[in-house]
């Protein structure tokens, strides 16, 4: 529980600070982030495929707003978003992150991120104990003052850690789910591609997706992420520290299994296509496990060309890492 009440908590509700100061989009890191995340797509490494694909410079992968965790963007060295809601951060657990996008973030791109503090909830949590929730939203402007990105995270402190099997953990909606039956059965498929989709013709509600597999996961996948991303969390790659608060060991970070869960989306659709990608965690993923991702439109809205598509990651036993959706706009030609 934070050592504050909730009270208190709740009274910072509505507060803003700017949580990101010169955030420059920079080429050596962009292909930095999308190698951590296995994304071998040459869009973000490779200037003159960039333009071919009618980019001014190279674009960053979906979920390449983490790296804005690194200390140099923070003013004076801010921890977190700033806000001191008594947390112990030995048992935070990132819940939910939604990403809506105006534009893709492109090198050059210079940012300014301002963080509000838009929802505080307690829940019990079953065998996680109690939970207590904070919601932040973050708008990213960039020098013109023009709003590139918003960036909705969900953070969840719990009474102890919370093992794979409790999926209420990081579902915030009133009514936790049940486990889900993984899309891959139970088995690691083998990876398949799929031509990218532009035109709203080309698709149709059960279309499904490219399959992205990483399979046999290293302590040193997460520690690269680590790197990329800057979230540098000692349960991520510090063993005794993991196992004292109570995990069986150090566990991948939740936007690393999304960075390659959005790898289903960018393989798929064209990036600037892209208007939203969101993701729910519901397990860990461990040295050794394989992360398989999925997605399927759910719905085909051909009158604005929008297509939503329901995503999902797995691991080689079938369990469920994450959910997540997408929204992509397509030509009608």
């Amino acid at each position: 529980m934070p050592n504050k009440p909730l009270a208190e908590l709740e009274g910072m509700i509505g507060d803003s600070r700017v949580t990101v100061e010169g955030f420059r989009i920079e080429a050596g890191k962009v292909e930095e982030f999308a190698r951590a995340i296995t994304d071998p797509n040459p869009v973000f490494r490779d200037e003159t495929v960039a333009r071919e694909r009618g980019f001014d410079d190279i674009p960053a992968p979906p979920t390449y707003p983490r790296v804005s965790r690194f200390p140099r963007y923070r003013p004076d060295d801010l921890e977190g978003y700033g806000f001191d809601l008594g947390f112990q951060p030995e048992y935070v657990l990132h819940g939910e992150q939604a990403y809506e996008y105006e534009r893709p973030l492109q090198v050059g791109d210079v940012l300014t991120g301002t963080t509000t503090l838009v929802e505080v909830f307690q829940r019990d949590g079953g065998r996680g104990g109690a939970m207590t929730f904070a919601v932040y939203e973050t708008a990213y402007r960039d020098e013109s003052g023009d709003l590139v990105l918003t960036d909705r995270a969900t953070a969840i402190e719990t009474s102890g850690a919370v093992q794979n099997d409790e999926d209420d953990s990081s579902d915030s909606s009133a009514d936790a789910e049940e486990a889900d039956t993984a899309a891959n059965g139970g088995t690691v498929p083998t990876a398949e591609d799929v031509s990218t989709v532009r035109s709203i013709d080309e698709v149709e509600v059960g279309d499904t997706g490219p399959t992205v597999v990483v399979e046999d996961l290293e302590r040193k996948h997460f520690v690269k992420y680590a790197g990329a991303s800057g979230d540098f969390n000692p349960i991520h790659y510090d063993e005794p520290y993991a196992r004292a608060a109570g995990n069986e060991s150090v566990f991948g970070q939740g936007m690393f299994t999304a960075g390659v869960a959005s790898r289903v989306v960018t393989d798929w659709f064209e990036l600037e296509s892209i208007e939203s990608f969101g993701v729910r965690f519901r397990s860990q993923v461990f040295p050794g496990d394989s992360i398989v991702g999925t997605g399927e439109i759910v719905d085909d809205e051909s009158d604005d060309g929008r297509v939503e598509v329901d995503l999902e990651a797995t691991n080689q036993r079938g369990e469920t890492l994450l959910t997540g959706s997408t929204t992509a706009t397509l030509t009608d030609d």
